[in-house]
């Protein structure tokens, strides 16, 4: 979730279930419906800049870090969902590199590469462990 300047809003964790020892922590970030299809959202969860989105042909949801590592800037949940191949990708809003929404690899530059966290849905709350 953002604010209308587009900072990441911390999430609200009530009513979530939270961590064990075999599972990580869940943050609920929004609501399923708040992510439109094949778009992006930036929430910031346990003070990571997360990038959250709505693959609509699979009906999934993915999350990858949202700071772009080539310009450092919190952009990635901005940019184009498409898929080059078999893969599911975002290109980055400033420098156009491809992420795989499932991996976090960045497939021109294998090493400006970010992580990919878990998410799941819970009674229309997407919710997102980070990696």
């Amino acid at each position: 979730m953002t604010d209308p300047v587009n900072r990441p809003m911390t999430a609200p964790t009530s009513d979530i279930p939270m961590s064990t020892e075999t599972d990580p922590r869940w943050t609920a970030v929004c609501a399923t419906g708040d992510i439109l299809p094949d778009t992006g959202v930036c929430a910031l969860v346990d003070g990571v800049h997360v990038a959250i989105f709505h693959v609509a042909a699979r009906q999934q949801f993915l999350a990858i870090d949202n700071v772009d590592p080539k310009s450092r800037a919190s952009v990635l949940s901005r940019g184009l969902v498409g898929s080059l191949g078999d893969r599911v990708v975002v290109a980055s809003p400033l420098y156009k590199n491809h992420f795989d929404l499932h991996s976090g690899e960045c497939l021109e530059a294998p090493e400006h590469s970010v992580r990919a966290h878990r998410v799941r849905v819970h009674e229309d709350r997407v919710l997102v462990a980070l990696a």
